[in-house]
């Protein structure tokens, strides 16, 4: 399976001059926690989420600094400046695990320079439960996707055997 074949194509978009009031909008009417950045000529140049936001406002001091931050502050001065692109002809699986190794909760996808769709863990995970559901199969398709060996990697390196003496 390709990432064209399950990434959203509507994406929602904010311009790199708009302020973080207007990216919360946009956020919050799309139900999404985080927004390609473009310039004026349409080309993805960061990503605003959520995390930036509120990591932002825990800054302000008080409210009329906070008021200060979302009426006057551009997103370009808090996004994270290097979106993570995939282009929409990429297997599934190595999108799953470039997210994974990451640590990124989405891809946009990008062709030709062009900002074409976004794939999410949530996509995917989506399509694990209805494929499950499908073919009555026990191993979930995640785990098809990421393979055993990258989740266990994952999974290793954050969590230790209880009693293991280590």
């Amino acid at each position: 399976m390709r990432v064209a074949d399950l990434m959203q194509r509507d994406v929602k978009t904010v311009p790199d001059d708009a302020t973080i009031a207007e990216a919360v909008a946009v956020l919050a009417d799309a139900h999404v926690s985080g927004l390609p950045v473009v310039d004026g000529a349409g080309k993805i140049v960061g990503v605003v989420s959520t995390t930036d936001i509120l990591e932002a406002e825990a800054e302000t001091a008080d409210s009329a600094e906070r008021e200060r931050l979302f009426d006057a502050t551009q997103v370009s001065e808090i996004m994270t400046r290097q979106p993570r692109l995939i282009g929409p002809a990429a297997d599934l699986r190595a999108a799953a695990q470039q997210m994974l190794r990451q640590d990124v909760h989405r891809l946009f996808v990008e062709e030709r320079g062009q900002l074409v769709g976004v794939i999410s863990q949530t996509d995917i995970v989506r399509r694990s439960r209805r494929s499950r559901c499908e073919s009555g199969a026990r191993r979930p398709l995640v785990l098809s996707l990421v393979g055993d060996g990258v989740l266990a990697a994952l999974l290793g390196s954050v969590h230790e055997p209880v009693g293991s003496g280590q």
